[in-house]
């Protein structure tokens, strides 16, 4: 049986923020800065545990069927979709801003969304079955005493302190699985950076116009202090992943000698699984020291394999794409294995000259594993900073990730970091 074509119709809200679906005009969306309605094999229910954003200052939009056109929702505010962890969007949220006084968007990622047959559906794709980041059968009260177990049992390690209120303060959710034990305990250690990242997540300039979404590391953990964590979550998660490199730090390879003697102090106590860094990969020269120590995989972070749109969004101050790449291979070279954190913004990567760029970038690398990320920044602020004549044709998301299987075959394609074994 042929499956059914869904049409969904365009979302708006009202003064008070209660969310209609239009009578007449159509779901659009938006990619690059082309809006477009969505294309049919791209639309799914809004997945569970995903959040539905009101868009101040910008007037929602939609296709009229009886006229073709584009037609803006006065008085509408638009709405945008928040997918969960493991799910790629294919297509941003389109609207029309009302007026040069419109706020910035924090920093989330603006799905197009829309209503049919009694659901919201969403511009996206699933990427990781992995359930590491799925909380909705797991009751508050057991992560938070959890993380209040944690503080009582080690009421003199700083950064089981940190960990405990991410956790209770921010929600996040490295820091939820540790308080419960499971899956990747993550490990922050930096306060510096050496990039300017426009959507950094942890550090704002007063005139960015936005917050961040939480607060960078106040302190340098011991070599002590962080393997108490380690080893903590070694006794409880046998699959178990650490990760350096978190959202409320900086650049981990800013802190290379301590990462080294602490891997190294981890592994000769017995500790076993994955040890990762997630890191904007620009100092080569630290991959033989932390591979003899005991590191197993790095996430290298990138917007672009293109420099132009890479610097436009990283603005390294110490170190370039090509010490990203360099980086990369040492990491290769020395036995590690390589994920690509490849922030992904509809309209800008799924294109040709993009697939170029990037399939080059894994021949060279001979990078393991792309996680597909969200670029999470007010999309207008995004496409601004880009170069002039960024654009080329968009073949959409899932051309995207067939042409890079097709061209890279011992590729794969996931949301988290993998667990490698023992």
């Amino acid at each position: 049986m042929a499956k059914k074509h869904i049409t969904p119709r365009a979302l708006f809200a009202d003064a008070q923020g209660q969310i209609y679906d239009h009578p007449q005009l159509l779901m659009v969306c938006r990619r690059g800065n082309q809006i477009t309605l969505p294309r049919p094999d791209e639309l799914i229910p809004l997945p569970a545990e995903s959040d539905l954003y009101l868009l101040p200052g910008r007037d929602a939009l939609g296709f009229d069927p009886e006229t073709g056109c584009m037609e803006r929702i006065e008085q509408g505010t638009a709405v945008a979709g928040f997918v969960c962890p493991s799910y790629t969007l294919s297509a941003t949220t389109a609207y029309q801003t009302a007026s040069q006084d419109a706020p910035h968007l924090p920093l989330f990622a603006y799905g197009a969304i829309g209503y049919a047959q009694g659901k919201f559906w969403v511009t996206a794709k699933q990427v990781d079955t992995d359930k590491r980041q799925v909380f909705c059968n797991i009751p508050c009260k057991r992560i938070e005493d959890g993380a209040k177990r944690l503080m009582r049992q080690f009421p003199d390690n700083r950064l089981v302190t940190h960990l405990a209120k991410c956790a209770l303060t921010y929600g996040c959710p490295a820091a939820k699985n540790f308080a419960l034990g499971r899956f990747e305990a993550p490990l922050p250690t930096s306060r510096t950076c050496n990039a300017r990242c426009v959507g950094c997540i942890s550090l704002q300039p007063e005139d960015s116009g936005f917050p961040s979404s939480q607060n960078r590391i106040t302190f340098r953990p011991t070599v002590e202090e962080i393997c108490q964590v380690m080893l903590h979550h070694n006794s409880r998660e046998k699959r178990a992943v650490y990760s350096f490199g978190q959202g409320c730090e900086g650049e981990p390879l800013t802190e290379a000698a301590l990462l080294e003697q602490a891997i190294a102090t981890f592994r000769a106590q017995g500790g076993t699984g994955t040890v990762n860094i997630n890191t904007n990969a620009s100092r080569p020269e630290t991959m033989a020291p932390l591979a003899r120590a005991g590191l197993s995989s790095i996430r290298a972070s990138m917007n672009s394999a293109r420099e132009d749109l890479y610097n436009a969004y990283y603005r390294p101050a110490t170190f370039s794409l090509a010490d990203v790449k360099a980086t990369i291979c040492q990491a290769k070279a020395h036995g590690l294995h390589v994920s690509l954190n490849y922030l992904f913004f509809p309209g800008i990567n799924d294109t040709e000259a993009e697939l170029e760029a990037l399939t080059g970038f894994l021949h060279d690398t001979k990078a393991d594993f792309i996680q597909m990320r969200n670029l999470s920044l007010d999309p207008e602020i995004y496409l601004s900073r880009l170069p002039q004549g960024t654009d080329s044709p968009v073949m959409g998301l899932k051309n995207f990730m067939k042409r890079i299987r097709k061209n890279c075959p011992w590729v794969n394609f996931g949301y988290f970091n993998p667990y490698l074994g023992k």
